[in-house]
């Protein structure tokens, strides 16, 4: 028969218990504000004027308008309209024209067109399928009896000898847009079935997001398949 616990012990598993099951939600609060401020930031400069001349204007009926609250709500509200439009733009002939006009008038600006240029064609290139090579793929990280998730962005060869060579993208957790760039050999890369979609969801959720069972050792360095032999 097991001791009764102390008061402590039942605190501490209480606490314990407690952090587990916010600590998500947390998580979650933190990236949705997060993406929230940051688009809602995107145009306060433009809605605080304007919300601030109607209250001026009118302070009986609008005064409620210079609320911090209610300036940071519209400017969310403002920009998710905008990257809407420009979504429903994109698939026109006029925004698709607009798009390539932008990108020209970038292509001058030195450091703006390395910039986006590199930004626009990897979002291309994780859009895409891979021809050839599978996007999503395990490499090596720290070292070989760790693995890491990538996306292969390129294949090059060696000069001099040929070999070939990927690009790979590492992305870190929980948050993916910023991350490693590897160069590693292709005998050296472990290929995955995900899709970019389940990669994603894998890398956001720390791993917890994952299917049952994962290749780990590269194609050829695996064991070859003794079933049926004698």
């Amino acid at each position: 028969m097991s001791a009764p616990l102390t008061l402590g012990h039942r605190l501490q598993r209480l606490f314990l218990t407690g952090l587990l099951t916010l600590l998500p939600l947390w998580l979650t609060w933190v990236v949705v504000k997060f993406v929230f401020v940051l688009l809602g930031d995107l145009s306060k400069p433009m809605v605080e004027p304007t919300l601030r001349g109607i209250a001026e204007g009118n302070p009986m009926t609008f005064g409620w308008l210079v609320e911090p609250w209610v300036q940071n709500a519209l400017a969310l509200v403002a920009t998710v309209l905008v990257i809407l439009l420009v979504g429903w733009l994109t698939r026109r002939v006029i925004g698709q024209r607009l798009l390539g006009w932008f990108e020209a008038l970038v292509a001058r600006i030195p450091l703006a067109s390395t910039i986006y240029g590199s930004a626009r064609k990897l979002l291309d290139i994780l859009q895409t399928k891979p021809d050839g090579t599978q996007r999503v793929v395990l490499i090596d990280f720290p070292h070989n009896e760790m693995k890491t998730l990538g996306f292969v962005t390129r294949v090059m060869r060696e000069q001099g000898t040929g070999r070939e060579l990927a690009a790979v993208y590492v992305p870190t957790t929980p948050n993916p847009t910023s991350g490693y760039l590897e160069i590693v050999p292709m005998e050296k890369i472990t290929p995955t079935d995900w899709n970019v979609d389940q990669a994603m969801s894998f890398i956001i959720s720390g791993g917890a997001v994952a299917p049952d069972t994962i290749p780990f050792s590269p194609p050829a360095a695996r064991p070859a398949d003794t079933a049926g032999t004698t």
